[in-house]
């Protein structure tokens, strides 16, 4: 018989952040011993719970005991098994005593003699029963828990005042229901029964759950607990939505609050939300710094108006539904306003003292005890700025400024309390000390992109500065052996390589990736060039194969090497096109055999030259096929030159022909010497040119 099978693990309330990952994981648990005990199928449906004091888990259609099941066991060669008069040997006798059989047992009876490969075996088939719901269920759970990815394990002592558990937070009740029956399983101390919690001030205390399925309704309805995470993260936000329509302003970018609304889901069962305001003379403080203060210290929702400026208006999510929050709304705008003033002080402190004053104080900022001081690093970052500005035809002596006042802010109050302001705070104090405002976005932009996903520095000089930063932290670390190794990655390095590869491709600047690693290396003594490019290449195939690229579309171009890379999408929709045409893998199965005969050709000895003559061809065919390369790039030069790659490429589908005609009438190895190695230019001649970006033989892989 099936039934609905409900789990609850009633506790002390759980960290917020890690909430859902505990409520996935502890029903994943459950869910997989199950089916692998075969009480349920593995598409059965699975409903997770998860509020700040309970995980739980509801699965459809439970067996009450698994079916029954055949196993077949190889138990030993026959040979071993039978002697010469066929009869069961000792050993055959002891292995089946093990199994749980009889010493009179009719081995015939029990016992199959079949071939494996060449040698025959005795096999033992037996009717194993299926588990019972109890001992399934009890082995998941214990399971469950062991595995739950906890952030901080607790050791609390039960109510024996001896026994000693170990779980993220005390735990204090246990629901196992098969449809209406308990299922009499313990963990934590805790045996189970049909009793649950609700809300801790506003719901009934105790609530007896009749059946699986009436949990969430009896939760709701006499617990005034929201049990699904999702819904009530639905019903967080309508109400957020709702009051800020009313208040006239909204949210502002639902990827910057959609932590924080996590975070209130797991903080609340029955959510209620209020407004709250704080006076208007806090505006005067970078509204960053305030909107920071109020989502992370007081979990806030701030309030935004049509143009993206902060209000003096804040959402405010809370445990208790009331009809007069008068007290709650009033608590909280009283305890804002320290925080608010505190923001406004450090703001007007840091205003008196300019950055460029504060830049020497970075020497005793220890950057990384092998890489020197913040100054040393401010320096070098300075002077790499300027030949970057210079290569893209940008003011140079900006850029360098820019650079010396990028990590001034580092010295600020505001930064020292606010880390995530870094940058955002140097461009206030900038634009208040008179700089420009194409330096002050600079020394803002210069942390961009801080994550995948965010966006790029804007404008040449806030470029030059992003990555010389980048590209100095880059250069440092691997020049010191700081390379990251698996999935340890303490500074951020895969981050800041794929920070250059966007600023360079999406940005489309014309810069040799090998020119500015050595200009970065160029500072230290033990460089680590061949490293580092090895470490680009991984990142770039990796951000072009998440832009949708084929692997051998990105293999045919970073095979090549290239060194500048901001051609890089394009060269790469030109591969796309050209596999698209009719010609296109035919032409890639001739790459293919050129690279095997210049490869071999090269292991004997062969000088591989190019620029075949003419007049040291004999046969028709390679004459023809030498002559429409000849027009062929004539055609499909100008084409490369205007970066028309996909031209360029398509130019060579006239050569499918010839080519063809190529292989399959003329020998390449001849012995005339002069006869052979022009036959070997022509290919290397068709190889220069058909491969000029990409190695086509790689579209045959």
């Amino acid at each position: 018989m099936s039934a609905n099978l409900l789990v609850e693990l009633f506790t002390e309330e759980l960290p917020p952040k890690a909430l859902n990952l505990l409520a996935e994981a502890f029903a994943q648990g459950i869910s997989d011993g199950l089916v692998a005990g075969g009480l349920v199928n593995a598409d059965a449906a699975r409903h997770v719970y998860a509020t700040p004091r309970r995980l739980a888990v509801k699965i459809t259609g439970v067996l009450a005991r698994g079916s029954d099941r055949s196993e077949t066991k190889k138990l030993m060669p026959s040979k071993v098994a039978f002697g010469a008069d066929g009869k069961a040997t000792m050993a055959l006798r002891k292995r089946l005593e093990k199994e749980g059989y009889a010493a009179d047992t009719d081995i015939d009876r029990i016992i199959e003699r079949k071939m494996e490969g060449k040698e025959e075996f005795a096999f033992h088939t037996q009717i194993v029963q299926g588990q019972s719901l109890q001992v399934a269920l009890q082995a998941s759970i214990e399971n469950a828990i062991a595995k739950l990815p906890i952030p901080k394990v607790m050791s609390y002592q039960l109510a024996d005042g001896a026994t000693t558990v170990h779980f993220v937070r005390p735990a204090h009740g246990l629901i196992a229901l098969h449809g209406k029956d308990v299922v009499p399983v313990e963990i934590l101390g805790l045996k189970a029964g049909r009793s649950t919690r609700g809300h801790r001030f506003q719901g009934v205390r105790d609530i007896e759950i009749a059946t699986a399925d009436a949990y969430e309704d009896a939760l709701a309805a006499h617990g005034k607990v929201i049990a699904g995470f999702a819904q009530r993260r639905d019903d967080i936000l309508a109400q957020l939505q709702q009051r800020a329509s009313e208040a006239g302003a909204n949210l502002g970018a639902e990827a910057d609050y959609a932590a924080l609304l996590d975070e209130v889901t797991a903080l609340v069962e029955m959510p209620a939300v209020y407004a709250g305001a704080f006076e208007a003379e806090y505006l005067t403080v970078p509204q960053e710094c305030l909107v920071l203060t109020m989502r992370a210290n007081q979990k806030y929702f701030p309030l935004f108006d049509t143009a993206g400026k902060l209000t003096n208006r804040f959402l405010i999510v809370s445990n208790m539904q009331l009809a007069a929050p008068k007290n709650i709304v009033e608590g909280n705008q009283r305890v804002i306003r320290p925080r608010l003033a505190d923001a406004r002080f450090f703001f007007e402190t840091d205003k008196k003292v300019r950055l460029e004053e504060r830049v020497p104080e970075l020497a005793k900022i220890v950057y990384h005890n092998k890489l020197g001081s913040q100054l040393e690093r401010t320096m070098r970052v300075q002077k790499l700025a300027g030949v970057i500005a210079r290569a893209i035809g940008a003011d140079a002596a900006l850029a360098e400024r820019a650079a010396w006042l990028a990590k001034a802010d580092l010295l600020t109050n505001m930064v020292g309390e606010f880390p995530e302001l870094q940058g955002t705070m140097g461009r206030y104090y900038a634009l208040n000390d008179g700089e420009s405002a194409e330096i002050a976005g600079a020394v803002e932009a210069h942390y961009r992109p801080r994550f995948a996903g965010d966006e790029l520095p804007q404008g040449s000089i806030a470029c030059a500065v992003a990555l010389a930063d980048k590209l100095d932290t880059l250069a440092g670390l691997f020049n010191i052996g700081q390379n990251p190794t698996g999935d340890k990655d303490p500074f951020g390095l895969r981050r800041a390589a794929l920070g250059v590869i966007r600023i360079l491709v999406e940005n489309q600047l014309s810069l040799s990736l090998i020119n500015l690693m050595n200009e970065a290396f160029r500072p230290y003594a033990n460089q680590a060039h061949t490293q580092l490019r090895e470490f680009f290449i991984v990142r770039m195939r990796s951000y072009f194969s998440d832009r949708g690229y084929t692997a051998n579309e990105v293999e045919a171009v970073m095979s090549r090497n290239p060194v500048e890379i901001s051609p890089i999408p394009k060269q790469l929709e030109a591969v796309r096109a050209f596999a698209a045409i009719p010609e296109a893998s035919s032409l890639a199965a001739a790459n293919k055999r050129i690279a095997n005969i210049l490869r071999q050709a090269e292991s004997k000895g062969e000088a591989l030259l190019c620029n075949a003559d003419l007049s040291a061809l004999r046969d028709p065919i390679e004459i023809a096929l030498f002559e429409a390369l000849q027009i062929a790039i004539q055609t499909a030069n100008p084409l490369f030159e205007a970066r028309d790659f996909s031209g360029y490429l398509k130019t060579f589908a006239s050569l499918k022909s010839p080519v063809d005609l190529f292989f399959d009438k003329v020998m390449v190895m001849v012995e005339d010497k002069k006869l052979r190695e022009n036959r070997l230019a022509l290919l290397m001649d068709m190889q220069t040119a058909m491969n000029r970006f990409a190695d086509l033989s790689k579209l045959a892989a």
